[in-house]
């Protein structure tokens, strides 16, 4: 065979290779559409589509497919942006372009549950399906393959009355939404700040939780505990635990306090109730605006040791600030598994050291995001993976830039982490670390913070924290201790980040202990009582 022959050979040979391969990993394609039911006029936002492989042991037919939000692997995901989507004219959407964990021509072959959702306000990275977004109905489909199942979004996410319990709320509790109802108060305030930073109207929602006995003693003030949530939590949450602690007061399991319920999320995820370059001064617009306007309105304790920090998670990570950056304002802190404090350990990760990368240990191992029982549940990468696929901002990867990092040229915020390949921006982390680590913040400044900290920070997490956020708490109780400050820090043997509030059969034990410390700051030598 001459070397002419031998090329045209070898050429038809990849020519046709390749197309048996194009022909495995055709892209698979779903048909999307619009139905009238749900939205008569065009609408916009992130289309997503679920696909769930199902088993035998799966119950039919399946009521909804999303994602876990431990488990990544899971459910399979694809997204695309959409402009502009008209009543009865489908679209296509390519679930090879941006899919999580896999383009999904390459999802292992059996029968799926497949539900498509309309993101229309982009919150779903922050708390999955809300009001507003549009949801298709469940279908059952062989993948990988040609889709050829029409899917219609045909229902519209409603609101939630947060006066009616949800059907997880204990038994016990459940008589108290309505007999609380008149003690439990919304919080609608107009923000000057944040209104001015953004150029449009802002608004701090909430609720105060007054104690029962409020209306009956009309000339005492009561101590305020300020509190808030967690990444994920809502309006309709904090209302939640407005009840229980409104219940806790009229049961005499806790002493009577005015709670204040803020709440703390954004487009871009959590606030974290600091002035940020990209969310606005959130700082400012609690302490200086709406604190003093809800003392005006009711009849707070309006000195230091009558106001109150608690808050879990972010939320913990929150209050910890505020009271490192408000000492004089505030009379203690009891955050509980907050967020990293010293970022010579997020979450595990030394953002500090050269080379940092988010995604791999210097073995290459990868960092783990969440564990249980020792063994690592999801990886920083799958899990930052999954949320770029959802969405560009209000996932917790996101928030942490929109709250800590620097604004880009482009107006955007600076990620820490290079989204592909999990390298650490030093000169981002030299930004964090200059402006948000609280560990740092105390070494540089404790001289003039003691006399108004030392003694206010009662920090509790678990020693298996699911996130791993012993470990920063570990370290910010070193830096404490090295300047010679009064600590009170827990580490609660075995509990994870979601079993840390529970004292013996009281799974929501631990509020009713943090509220008789707080008690005991502000009304010193007095006893609890109804």
């Amino acid at each position: 065979m001459n070397l002419s022959k031998l090329l045209a050979v070898v050429a038809t040979v990849f020519v046709t290779s390749g197309l048996r391969a194009q022909a495995l990993s055709a892209p698979v394609m779903f048909r999307v559409s619009l139905g009238q039911a749900s939205s008569p006029t065009p609408v916009s936002g992130r289309l997503l589509v679920f696909a769930k492989l199902l088993g035998p042991a799966d119950k039919r037919p399946v009521a909804a497919v999303n994602m876990d939000q431990i488990d990544t692997h899971a459910t399979a995901i694809a997204a695309e942006e959409v402009a502009h989507l008209e009543p009865g004219a489908p679209i296509e959407i390519d679930a090879d372009v941006t899919a999580f964990p896999t383009p999904f021509s390459q999802l292992k072959p059996g029968r799926y549950a497949v539900q498509a959702v309309l993101d229309r306000d982009h919150s779903y990275n922050y708390n999955g399906r809300g009001p507003g977004d549009l949801v298709s109905g469940v279908v059952e489909m062989d993948l990988p393959g040609a889709a050829a199942q029409l899917i219609t979004l045909e229902t519209a996410v409603g609101e939630t009355d947060p006066f009616q319990p949800l059907s997880n709320v204990p038994a016990a509790l459940k008589d108290a939404y309505a007999a609380s109802r008149s003690d439990i108060h919304p919080i609608n305030f107009v923000s000057p700040a944040l209104s001015r930073f953004w150029g449009r109207s802002v608004v701090l929602h909430g609720w105060v939780v007054t104690p029962p006995d409020y209306s009956g003693h009309s000339a005492r003030r009561y101590p305020t505990v300020y509190y808030t949530q967690g990444f994920g939590g809502s309006l309709r949450s904090l209302h939640d635990g407005a009840v229980a602690r409104w219940d806790d007061m009229k049961t005499g399991k806790a002493p009577p306090m005015i709670w204040v319920a803020v709440d703390q999320s954004s487009p871009s995820g959590t606030s974290e109730f600091v002035n940020s370059v990209n969310n606005g001064p959130w700082g400012d617009a609690l302490t200086g605006e709406l604190i003093p306007d809800l003392e005006r309105h009711y009849r707070m304790d309006a000195r230091p040791s009558g106001r109150l920090l608690t808050g879990h998670s972010s939320g913990g990570w929150a209050v910890l600030w505020l009271q490192v950056n408000y000492p004089k304002l505030f009379g203690g802190a009891w955050p509980t598994s907050p967020d990293p404090s010293d970022f010579h350990d997020f979450t595990g990760i030394d953002l500090y050291l050269p080379g940092a990368n988010a995604y791999r240990k210097p073995d290459g191992t990868p960092w783990p995001l969440a564990r249980d029982k020792g063994e690592m549940l999801v990886s920083v990468e799958d899990y930052t993976r999954r949320e770029v696929v959802i969405g560009g901002y209000g996932g917790q990867m996101a928030s942490f830039d929109w709250v800590f990092s620097p604004r880009g040229a482009d107006g955007a915020p600076v990620p820490m982490f290079d989204r592909t390949t999990g390298a650490v921006d030093s000169a981002v982390v030299a930004y964090w670390k200059e402006h948000y680590d609280v560990a740092e913040r105390l070494r540089r400044h404790w001289p003039e913070l003691r006399r108004d900290l030392d003694g206010k920070i009662h920090l509790t997490v678990g020693s298996a924290d699911t996130f791993y956020l012993d470990g920063s708490a570990h370290r910010l109780e070193a830096t404490m201790r090295a300047l010679g400050a009064k600590t009170d820090f827990r580490y609660v043997e075995g509990r994870s980040h979601f079993d840390l509030y529970r004292v013996g059969d009281d799974r929501s034990g631990l509020y009713k202990v943090i509220a008789a410390e707080m008690y005991a700051v502000a009304r010193p030598g007095t006893k609890m009582s109804k």
